[in-house]
């Protein structure tokens, strides 16, 4: 039986299409692979583009920075003042104070005179300040220093510093100024906000070493048997001051107390974790740091020697910051404390001071943490918030400043007359009902 010329026999049929199969996957193999290849190099092309558009794209802005520099450098008409080492520091101090208060690029002089300070004596004027609003505040002037026998008062605006406008200074910059050799003067020009009235004073100080007694108390106790401590910072001292009063006034009978941080602007770390310790369990966290990477410090309470849990209350205004607002709210997490006044400044930022490599003799301050309560509050530009709140006006804050830390005199202020202090008031208050109520469960139970 004969074949078509065109037709094939059932072999060769079978064979060809052996051999078209697996050239046809070949060519789909390719095809998609060209395919898929074309498809990772756009999806390399966008997210690349996608990243040049991005502000995290370093090389972009290194040449923006570089172009800006180079005019400046060449066409800016005072030549002294586009040195290459002046224009790079301003451009680093501006990057370092663009991110919040506390950072700063320390030129080689600023560096030096930092570590002679942490490591020696320095002339101070005794005031502790912030920026609230952006504008330069004493958040407290230590008791018995220059600043304090001047008369400056917490909540005072400082908008001067030896002639110099303070509107555009950094805090750093300003607590520079301040400071100086033992001795020597610097002026300050303060602006006072009252309710009804603003005034402006002129005041030239002199500096002098800063040592000051950080604890003070009543001898006597108040009707209750209740006692009443008030720290006004945190330094090596206050630990051994602090269960000293503790010990005379838990001699006396004492069965509550009341603990004043108002105007505390707070001081060491650790002597503020170990005022805590004295009214918590060992091992119980006080306070926790937390940066950049999840990474956290805790700091416990220690196996110091221990406050029987009598009721207790802490009062605390907007001038209570850093190390007093760790320990408000410590104790309030733990629910050892009762909290009576007004929110808190809301100064919990950690710095480090880290060197720049190289032969420049520059470093940076950097915050790199946030401080948080037990409970995971942050306290940074929050404060804490009490739990009684008793707000005061500004005219009234400052006599009750004055009341506690010298009644003899009014500062100056005009028509000052004392004032019934409001806060601790509501505390002896809670407390005697407190006691009270205590008092007559427990005759309930011996009863029964």
């Amino acid at each position: 039986m004969g074949h078509s010329p065109n037709s094939l026999s059932p072999w060769v049929q079978g064979h060809s299409m052996k051999r078209f199969f697996p050239t046809l996957h070949f060519f789909m193999a390719v095809g998609i692979g060209f395919l898929i290849a074309n498809l990772l190099i756009g999806m390399r092309i966008h997210g690349s583009l996608a990243a040049a558009d991005g502000r995290d794209d370093e090389y972009r802005y290194m040449n923006l920075f570089s172009q800006v520099l180079y005019h400046v450098r060449n066409q800016y008409v005072d030549r002294e003042k586009v040195a290459w080492e002046d224009l790079y520091f301003s451009a680093l101090s501006g990057m370092l104070s663009s991110l919040d208060p506390h950072s700063q690029f320390l030129d080689p002089k600023s560096f030096e005179g930092m570590q002679q300070e942490t490591s020696g004596a320095f002339g101070g004027l005794g005031i502790q300040i912030g920026l609230r609003d952006g504008i330069l505040t004493v958040i407290a002037p230590m008791e018995d220093t220059p600043a304090f026998e001047a008369g400056i008062l917490p909540g005072d605006r400082i908008i001067e510093i030896n002639g110099e406008s303070t509107q555009e200074m950094s805090l750093d910059g300003a607590v520079e100024l301040l400071r100086g050799e033992p001795d020597t003067d610097v002026s300050i020009t303060i602006l006072r906000m009252g309710d009804e009235r603003r005034e402006i004073k002129k005041l030239t100080l002199t500096r002098a070493i800063i040592s000051v007694t950080s604890v003070k108390y009543d001898k006597e106790l108040h009707p209750g048997n209740i006692g009443y401590i008030r720290i006004s910072q945190f330094n090596s001292p206050t630990e051994q001051e602090f269960q000293d009063a503790l010990n005379d006034l838990v001699d006396k009978g004492m069965e509550a107390l009341v603990l004043d941080l108002r105007n505390n602007p707070g001081g060491l770390l650790s002597s503020a974790v170990n005022i805590s310790s004295k009214f918590l369990p060992p091992g119980e966290l006080v306070v926790f740091t937390r940066g950049r990477g999840a990474r956290e410090q805790r700091f416990t309470s220690s196996t110091g020697e221990k406050q029987p849990p009598y009721p207790m209350a802490i009062l605390v205004n907007s001038y209570s910051a850093s190390g007093s607002e760790i320990v408000a709210g410590a104790l309030q997490d733990h629910r050892r404390a009762v909290l009576i006044g007004e929110r808190t400044f809301g100064k919990g930022s950690v710095q480090s001071v880290l060197p720049v490599r190289g032969d420049s003799g520059a470093a940076i301050r950097l915050t790199t943490a946030k401080y948080y309560t037990p409970s995971e509050r942050v306290i940074h530009g929050v404060g804490i918030e009490p739990d009684i709140l008793i707000p005061i006006t500004d005219d009234m804050d400052r006599i009750l400043y004055i009341q506690r830390t010298r009644p003899e005199n009014g500062f100056g202020l005009p028509d000052w007359e004392p004032v019934e202090d409001v806060q601790l008031e509501r505390a002896f208050d809670m407390l005697r009902g407190i006691k009270h109520f205590t008092d007559h469960k427990n005759q309930e139970y011996a009863w029964h």
